[in-house]
């Protein structure tokens, strides 16, 4: 297991900044997701780790081993593909083999190497199919085998599920992260998907045009966004324009648009920022925090949309001026119709205070 480490790295195309000013320590055995929009930089930075980039500016570390413009194939690492980038030619286990063959092993240390692969994976029976003959869920876990099977210090995923459709995502998910914690290998992921990051993750690395807006767990990432790309990209939340009227100790007294008011804390705020009286904030609230019925902030509404999926009741509400959506846990409730008034209450600790 290594340690990744990138200081201050940044990659130029030109004028154009593909990723600029990224510092983080991965650890060694750790399940690290870079996560963000097409175009935010997350494989550029997977390919500076890789060795197919180097860097404009910056350091990359494996270890305390400075790998910055080291080859990649004298990195050590295993990579899986968008596209898996098979041989179609080849049978399963040549193609799992391949990268041992590079590496001059014997036949007999290969052929035990690979169906120990192959048996990770469960393709204990497929080794002599060529790559047409598979599903799409199978050529993913060839691609899989054959970057374990070379026993790599670091595993480098760059969108490998966005083939699959929805059933077989959540399958191949599950098993990827049963193999990296059954391995221990230290293992770099980048996606678009929130739920695979979320799921999957011990840390996420949320990025934006090429600039790292947060570093921490999907706790921390869904309950406490540094700012409001954060809020608005992971999960749904309710992002509503206000301004601090009253602080009073740790309690903070927001008014939103239309007179209505939300009471908040302090303890509560993005990255631990003191508000003051008179700045204009954002409030996050996420749909699950809200509550149908009376209680603390209060908010009368009208019903825009009702989405019952049978866990849940969704509801798009119209707040004065403000959308909020709101899922109620399916207790046998009765449903509220479009049109109909509804009251919502909002709990302080689900109001999370991000300053401008």
């Amino acid at each position: 297991m290594k340690n990744v480490r990138l200081e201050n790295v940044s990659k130029m195309f030109g004028t154009a900044i593909g990723v600029e000013n990224v510092d983080i320590d991965v650890k060694p055995g750790e399940f690290f997701t870079f996560l963000g929009p097409s175009g935010c930089g997350k494989t550029t930075t997977l390919r500076m780790i890789a060795g197919f980039y180097y860097p404009t500016n910056g350091k990359i570390f494996f270890d305390n081993r400075d790998v910055t413009t080291l080859q990649p194939n004298k990195r050590n690492i295993g990579m899986v593909f968008q596209n898996y980038a098979l041989f179609p030619h080849m049978t399963v286990f040549e193609n799992i083999a391949f990268g041992l063959e590079v590496r001059k092993m014997s036949k007999a240390v290969i052929r035990e190497k690979v169906e120990r692969a192959q048996k990770l994976v469960h393709l204990e029976k497929y080794g002599a199919r060529k790559i047409n003959e598979l599903s799409g869920g199978q050529q993913q876990r060839v691609a899989l085998a054959r970057a374990l099977v070379i026993e790599p210090d670091i595993l480098l995923l760059d969108e490998p599920l966005s083939n699959l459709d929805a059933k077989l995502r959540e399958e191949t998910r599950i098993e990827i992260k049963r193999l990296q914690v059954e391995l221990g290998v230290t293992t770099i992921y980048v996606t678009h998907d929130q739920t695979e990051a979320m799921t999957m993750s011990d840390r996420i690395m949320v990025m934006k045009e090429g600039v790292v807006q947060q570093i921490g767990t999907p706790q921390e990432i869904y309950n406490q966004p540094s700012n409001h790309f954060v809020a608005s990209f992971i999960g749904e939340s309710n992002v509503l324009d206000g301004e601090v009227i009253e602080i009073i100790g740790d309690a903070v007294k927001v008014k939103l648009d239309d007179d209505f008011y939300l009471n908040g804390s302090m303890n509560q705020t993005a990255n631990g920022k003191k508000l003051v009286v008179g700045e204009k904030i954002k409030c996050s609230i996420r749909p699950e925090a809200v509550f149908e019925g009376q209680g603390t902030n209060e908010l009368k509404g009208t019903i825009q949309l009702v989405e019952f999926t049978g866990v849940s009741i969704n509801y798009v509400v119209e707040v004065g001026s403000n959308i909020m959506k709101i899922m109620i846990i399916n207790k046998g409730n009765q449903i509220l119709n479009r049109g109909d008034s509804i009251t919502l209450h909002v709990p302080e600790n689900g109001i999370y205070l991000i300053g401008e």
